[in-house]
């Protein structure tokens, strides 16, 4: 009886195991199989946050707002079946509350789609206070949003409220009414601004798996020199190129470009160096970035002098900044810096001989570089052969600095698709 009884208990043992391997391995090959459809948030729209008294303000915003409704535009990249919106008082000296939120399709102008107009909570609450140096996501709204999707974001400030973080030239018509409009359809009478208020990026969630790139630049970036209100700035030409080809898969391009901005120094916005974790790595979902950033480096030397900075010193300070994302796993292209032959600023000489040597040795060791996992020459994109220092005439927006549409949708073209292209 000893010897069936051991054996009955070792065999159902055994029965016990094998049934529980059956389960586990089961749940394992379900969980595959419903791996595409795990749903997950991706950054889907970005605007780089400035201090809205760093010198030279430009365009010069107002200083405070004091009961009032600012309805803001913006274009999704990728779409989804929510969205979530990041509200930022990075470079505000007291706390920031926000009396009330709300997203909708926009209907061009300051109207908004009535049926899609959806509340924005904070953790389940309809205000919210963010601290001085702060930035906070919204709740998950259960709002559709397709890829190029035009959206309207208000929020009411019931009580005066100095501004602080901005992002400078949004390049987009924004609205300001006095009291509490928040669902208004279409804010009569409104004010207009062009800067982006105390709002900093957009999530959208989705179960089609999705890579996210962020280009990361200056102001030829940021799109001046581009039509405002057309959303013709060379990330969003790369995002509707994406979208139709299709090749790729399912790609998101956020803007990380601030007017002004270096690789080293603060001016119009922070550093390159400075800013870098947060307006690149810290994207949601990122997956890529393109680099073209350099040339205020060395232009800027015209303004301050001080803060002229060497070959070596720039493409050490990119370096650092290629080796971050490539420890986060995250692909790098780097791109060279464009012609800009005759370029000035404001009536002040930008480009000179020093300058110009100084883009050419940059430029080279963008093209030499292996560490990288592609590089976009831009410069001979967007050169003149006739005239190679200088834009194509067709190309420049004017100011022999920075591109036209015509040229931002090249720059657009000069990027390799391929590199970017979501892996199965």
């Amino acid at each position: 009886m000893d010897r069936r009884l051991a054996w009955f208990t070792l065999t159902r043992r055994n029965l016990l195991r094998g049934a529980l391997a059956a389960t586990l391995a089961a749940s394992v090959l379900t969980a595959c199989e419903d791996d595409d459809k795990v749903t997950h948030w991706y950054g889907s729209w970005s605007a780089s946050p400035q201090d809205h008294n760093e010198p030279f303000p430009v365009p010069p915003p107002p200083s405070f707002f004091n009961h009032q409704t600012i309805r803001q535009a913006l274009r999704t990249s990728i779409g989804g079946d929510q969205v979530r919106v990041r509200f930022t008082n990075l470079f505000g000296t007291s706390p920031l509350k926000i009396d009330g939120a709300r997203i909708a399709l926009s209907a061009g102008g300051s109207s908004i789609q009535p049926a899609s107009d959806t509340e924005l909570r904070f953790n389940g609450n309809a205000s919210v206070t963010i601290p001085a140096g702060g930035e906070l996501w919204s709740d998950a709204s259960e709002l559709k949003v397709g890829a190029g999707e035009a959206l309207a974001v208000s929020l009411f400030l019931a009580s005066e409220t100095a501004v602080s973080t901005v992002h400078a030239y949004g390049l987009q018509t924004h609205y300001v009414v006095a009291g509490n409009a928040l669902s208004t359809e279409t804010l009569s009478g409104a004010e207009t601004r062009s800067s982006y208020y105390f709002i900093s990026g957009a999530d959208v969630r989705s179960s089609a798996r999705a890579n996210v790139v962020v280009a990361f630049g200056d102001s030829i970036t940021d799109g001046v020199g581009t039509t405002p209100d057309t959303a013709r700035r060379w990330p969003d030409y790369l995002s509707r190129r994406l979208q139709p080809d299709g090749s790729a898969g399912t790609v998101s391009v956020l803007n990380a470009g601030i007017s002004g901005g270096r690789i080293l120094n603060d001016g119009l916005g922070p550093s390159g160096v400075t800013r870098f974790e947060r307006d690149v790595l810290g994207q949601t979902g990122v997956t890529h970035v393109i680099f073209l950033l350099g040339i205020n480096d060395i232009g800027a030397g015209a303004f301050i002098p001080e803060q002229a900075v060497t070959v070596e010193q720039m493409t050490a300070g990119t370096q650092s900044l290629i080796d971050k994302a490539k420890v986060r796993g995250i692909k790098v292209l780097l791109g060279t810096l464009l012609p800009w032959k005759g370029a000035d600023a404001g009536g002040v000489p930008y480009y000179s001989e020093e300058g110009e040597a100084k883009r050419q040795a940059f430029n080279a060791w963008v093209r030499a570089n292996t560490t990288v996992d592609g590089v976009v020459d831009f410069d001979l994109a967007l050169r003149d052969p006739a005239n190679p220092l200088a834009l194509l005439p067709a190309y420049d927006s004017g100011d022999h600095l920075h591109p036209s549409d015509e040229g931002a949708e090249a720059i657009a073209n000069a990027v390799d698709i391929r590199l970017l292209k979501v892996q199965p």
